[in-house]
């Protein structure tokens, strides 16, 4: 009978084998980070690409509803007086307190130079917090105007939360009559306003040139007022202001993404032009804000993802 003799793997061929296991494990293992790492970028893009989406679809229905009468209602519809002041108004490279009046008292410390836009408008239903079918940036409800100081306001502006995250925030008057504040976005590196001017006599209710607040403010100065004393004179400033003659506004956002969220790919560009090289050049030393260098924000920021949101949304309404 013959035996048959079994014969192991030599130790040479033990080394082999492992070496070319350890080879696969590891490019399995580079593939799937890799695959990890682009899953996580894209994930992180999206979220930045909602949160733009989210804040500019909230500031348009915003300035839509500006200055809207609600002319199906049983009552009179509040007629908006020549002599009322404008329902939009704006200012530049400041931010405001959640709790102050309106825009009255601004903060000069600013994010980034970024801007204020405030918007007025009329309700609808007889009780403080309206029916349910006019809503301020926050989501209540805003009554009946019966006054033009009674309209409601939607005001958005950039602040820092108590972590120093700076945050888009939607401002707004309670049915109580008291003032606050909440967040619509976080990680908002710029927010920046632009008005379109109609300066056709009679106005046509198309705009012919984009200015900043600023510049509204001071064509406004310019104006010699008519008036026997202060009140007057402010009756004949509302009538005359520049601002019932903007008949859009173009808004631009800067976001980036949230802590551990680091661009797999390239960092991306070394400066943000938000409403375009051209204008950049021409107005970024006086219009702080529109042009951002990746270089000059914070160094825990500067290898994040970065997203440039822009938008031009026309005024349903013609100036009052």
């Amino acid at each position: 009978m013959k035996t048959l003799h079994q014969r192991g793997i030599s130790l040479v061929e033990l080394l082999v084998a492992l070496g070319l296991g350890a080879m696969l494990i590891l490019a399995a293992s580079a593939m799937l980070l890799a695959a990890s790492s682009s899953y996580a970028d894209q994930a992180a893009n999206a979220r930045l690409s909602d949160n733009g989406r989210y804040a500019l679809d909230t500031i348009a229905r915003a300035v839509h509803q500006t200055a809207y009468v609600n002319w199906d209602a049983s009552a009179a519809a509040l007629i908006h007086s020549p002599y009322d002041s404008a329902n939009i108004a704006g200012l530049d490279a400041r931010s405001l307190a959640k709790n102050s009046d309106g825009i009255s008292l601004p903060l000069t410390v600013a994010v980034n130079g970024s801007d204020v836009l405030a918007l007025r408008y009329d309700g609808a239903g007889k009780d403080a917090g309206g029916d349910g079918s006019v809503l301020n940036c926050a989501g209540f409800g805003v009554g009946a105007a019966h006054t033009q100081a009674q309209r409601g306001w939607s005001i958005f502006y950039v602040a820092r939360d108590d972590s120093g995250e700076a945050e888009l925030r939607c401002k707004y008057r309670s049915a109580g009559g008291g003032w606050g504040a909440d967040a619509i976005i976080r990680g908002v590196d710029s927010f920046q306003v632009l008005y379109g001017l109609d300066t056709d006599s009679p106005p046509d209710g198309v705009p012919n040139q984009y200015v900043n607040a600023s510049e509204l403010a001071a064509r406004d100065a310019a104006l010699v007022l008519v008036g026997v004393d202060a009140a007057a004179q402010q009756r004949d400033l509302n009538q005359r202001t520049h601002w019932k003659r903007v008949a859009s506004v173009r808004v631009a956002l800067l976001l980036h993404g949230e802590a551990g969220t680091i661009s797999a790919a390239q960092p991306g560009p070394a400066q943000f032009d938000l409403f375009g090289a051209a204008y950049a050049d021409a107005y970024g030393a006086s219009d702080h804000g529109v042009r951002i260098v990746r270089a000059t924000l914070p160094l825990v920021q500067q290898g994040r993802n970065y997203h440039l949101v822009q938008l031009t949304i026309m005024l349903r309404n013609m100036p009052a």
